[in-house]
């Protein structure tokens, strides 16, 4: 398997964690959520949420366009500790988080 089909399946099985875990949404945070600088917005949006909206769309805007992907990756361990214990398929959505990023570990 390619190197971007494999990324691609790992971003595919991320989106597939948070449908299993309920976690998806069907509409977007409001345009000024966008806007922050903080990193993973913290600041306007959950952590669902910016993995839905921000980092699978960048992150596939840039398979896309045969862009540069990023050299390494860590949003796993962020994840551990802003999701909550009891959150419906935390298990699952850390283990492929984790994926990704030892993807991008292992790729160097």
């Amino acid at each position: 398997m390619s190197r971007e089909l494999e990324i691609r399946d790992r971003l595919q099985a991320i989106e597939q964690a948070l449908h299993d875990g309920g976690l998806w949404q069907a509409c977007a945070p409001n345009a000024e959520a966008f806007e922050s600088k903080e990193p993973f917005c913290v600041d306007t949006m959950m952590p669902v949420q910016w993995l839905q909206w921000v980092f699978l769309p960048r992150m596939t805007a840039l398979l896309d366009a045969q862009a540069d992907l990023p050299v390494k990756l860590a949003i796993a361990p962020y994840y551990e500790v802003a999701l909550e214990g009891a959150m419906p398929g935390r298990a699952k959505l850390l283990h492929v988080l984790n994926q990704l990023d030892q993807f991008f570990e292992h790729d160097n």
